[in-house]
């Protein structure tokens, strides 16, 4: 079955050679023009990927993606941005977007980031026969892979997707190290030159949400000139 995506970018040019191009994954296109006509249809449509523009005329890019979170609705988010700013595309990921293309881009590398998203959800709804047979603790940090939740001691944590999808892998491996490209292919679905620092943005924001002291990290552990790990020092069961 053809997956449907919807694809909100005012630059009309822009959005209809994104339809052609996507066509040729078998996907079917919904194209949305405007911010306010496009976050109906992300909070009443059923999509498997909404393509969004951060610069929309009404409401913007950014306040889409959190009010689609906000409203609990789970369709990955793939941003398209102009602006080259660091703090743009942090900002994005921190609402809630799965990953971020930044303007002008291949198609090709497009291509490669939509394939790699379907890819992760795939993947995802096949651990979902295991992920029922209990949550993760390690220590007062506890990880529920079926509701896609996480407290620390017993408190509620506000992970984005990505982060959580992060913090799982790393759980699910104590004590094993990843390097950064490593990281990039099984969590985000693809490597390419250049994107450690995502790895590095989306570490250091979920150590800030679940360390008591993110400079001398109890749970994702630096292994210099190596990558990451998550500790074995920790009580990490089912």
């Amino acid at each position: 079955m053809a997956r449907a995506i919807l694809v909100i970018e005012d630059n009309e040019e822009l959005a209809k050679l994104l339809d052609l191009h996507l066509r040729d994954l078998d996907c079917r296109i919904d194209l949305t023009y405007d911010g306010d006509t496009g976050l109906s249809k992300a909070l009443n449509g059923t999509y498997d990927l909404i393509i969004l523009d951060l610069m929309l005329p009404g409401t913007d890019g950014l306040d889409i993606c959190r009010r689609v979170r906000m409203e609990k609705v789970y369709t990955p988010i793939l941003m398209l941005t102009a602006r080259s700013t660091e703090l743009d595309r942090v900002l994005g990921l921190e609402l809630g977007a799965d990953d971020y293309v930044t303007k002008p881009f291949s198609i090709r590398e497009l291509q490669a980031r939509v394939k790699a998203i379907f890819r992760r959800v795939k993947e995802l709804s096949q651990q979902g026969s295991s992920d029922r047979a209990g949550v993760l603790r390690a220590g007062r940090l506890s990880i529920d892979p079926e509701k896609r939740r996480v407290t620390m001691a017993r408190k509620p944590l506000d992970l984005t997707p990505r982060e959580f999808d992060l913090l799982l892998h790393f759980a699910r491996h104590p004590g094993r190290v990843f390097t950064r490209p490593q990281l990039l292919d099984t969590v985000w679905g693809y490597g390419h030159d250049g994107y450690e620092h995502t790895v590095n943005s989306h570490i250091n924001r979920l150590r800030a949400k679940i360390e008591t002291d993110p400079t001398r990290p109890e749970f994702i552990l630096t292994v210099w000139g190596v990558g990451y790990k998550f500790s074995d020092n920790l009580d990490t069961r089912q």
